[in-house]
């Protein structure tokens, strides 16, 4: 059985995390923890970085940065993950659900104006399979109506917003925050693990100190205070020196990841170009605005028992393929706070959009034929 995912090991992992704990300091923000930090600054360009436990706590200390209030609104699509929505939940937000677009599982950014309202706070675009949002236009509504811009950009390591001029800018890089992932089935992984990044210096101070428990125990260590204490809200999100040991062996070969991912992602749509045709369905798509990262192919199947026979073709095969987001809006938990407004596209997704198996080891030998 082919598996949809498979960690890859670079080699250095563990001789890393051996040094890290030979260092004699594993409980984070140690020297590991800044050379994680250094990579991202450096080849990327962002203003300021900070490892947390997952992207799930970066999305949480982004809401408790921006101040979000009980009844402040919060746009965002219905089609992602949980996390995305609950770190906004959890501060008493009210969320407002955006619509797919059509043609891509990213949220429509045409449709995000006519959700504003006089208690909207952020507007949160997931940068769905890494392939960015058109970043140019939601920043400009957001800052028309003074928004802040939050990216869930989970999924888009390595990947760029390509603007009108032709100069790119990484995923991450544009909002006011950003929150990427490291979890065992992303591009580049530590098993759990996420990243804050800060493109608004204002937050830089602040975000130190809810990430280290609400206390001012990093300028302590700086020696810009005498003494630290509790001084703000917070909580413990900042990751072990394990954690950043593994990231960075993955980091330092971050080219030859990316590269074996895009040459899988360039086999599947040569496999399958054919069947968009043949079988109506639909082949990942690419805006011209963006850039590819190969974190994910997918398929759009034409309906449901399509998608459901797909999946039982493949396994027969070998081949483990599953399906991925559930509508948020239609969820047990939130079905009843959603005020009824259809969102077409996002449910299309989640009935037929299908996810093929990529990893760095994948073998590129499958026979997609039908059965």
């Amino acid at each position: 059985m082919t598996p949809f995912n498979k960690p890859y090991i670079t080699g250095k992992e563990t001789q890393y995390i051996l040094e890290a704990v030979q260092y004699g300091k594993i409980s984070g923000d140690g020297i590991f923890t800044k050379r994680c930090h250094d990579f991202f600054q450096k080849r990327y360009g962002f203003q300021k970085c900070l490892l947390t436990t997952s992207c799930t706590d970066a999305l949480e200390m982004a809401a408790i940065l921006i101040d979000i209030q009980p009844g402040d609104e919060v746009i965002m699509p219905s089609y992602t993950f949980v996390s995305t929505a609950n770190a906004f939940v959890l501060r008493g937000a009210k969320i407002v659900f955006c619509d797919s677009r059509s043609d891509h599982p990213g949220m429509d950014e045409d449709a995000i104006e006519q959700l504003i309202t006089s208690k909207t706070k952020a507007i949160v675009p997931i940068h769905y399979a890494g392939v960015a949002c058109d970043m140019d236009k939601i920043m400009k509504i957001a800052n028309a109506h003074k928004l802040f811009v939050v990216e869930d950009a989970a999924q888009a390591i390595d990947s760029y917003y390509i603007y009108p001029d032709g100069k790119k800018k990484p995923l991450g890089g544009i909002g006011h925050l950003a929150a990427f992932s490291f979890h065992e089935t992303k591009n580049i992984i530590s098993g759990e693990g996420g990243m804050l990044v800060i493109n608004d210096e204002r937050f830089n101070e602040r975000a130190e100190i809810i990430r280290e428990k609400g206390t001012n125990r990093s300028q302590f260590f700086r020696g810009e205070v005498d003494k630290y204490g509790w001084v703000d809200i917070g909580s413990s999100f900042l990751p072990s020196e394990i954690i950043a040991a593994f990231l960075l062996a993955q980091l330092e070969n971050i080219d030859d990841i990316q590269n074996t991912r895009r040459q899988h992602w360039d086999f599947y749509f040569d496999s399958f170009k054919n069947w968009e045709l043949e079988n109506k369905i639909k082949l990942p798509f690419i805006p011209e605005y963006a850039t590819n990262n190969a974190h994910m192919f997918y398929l759009v199947c034409k309906d449901l028992e399509q998608r459901t026979s797909l999946i039982n073709d493949f396994k027969s095969k070998g081949i483990m393929s599953v399906f991925h987001y559930l509508s948020l809006h239609k969820s047990p938990f939130f079905c009843s706070k959603h005020h009824g407004r259809e969102l077409p596209n996002s449910d299309r997704y989640s009935d037929c959009l299908l996810r093929m198996p990529m990893f760095y080891e994948l073998e590129q030998k499958t026979n997609f034929k039908l059965s």
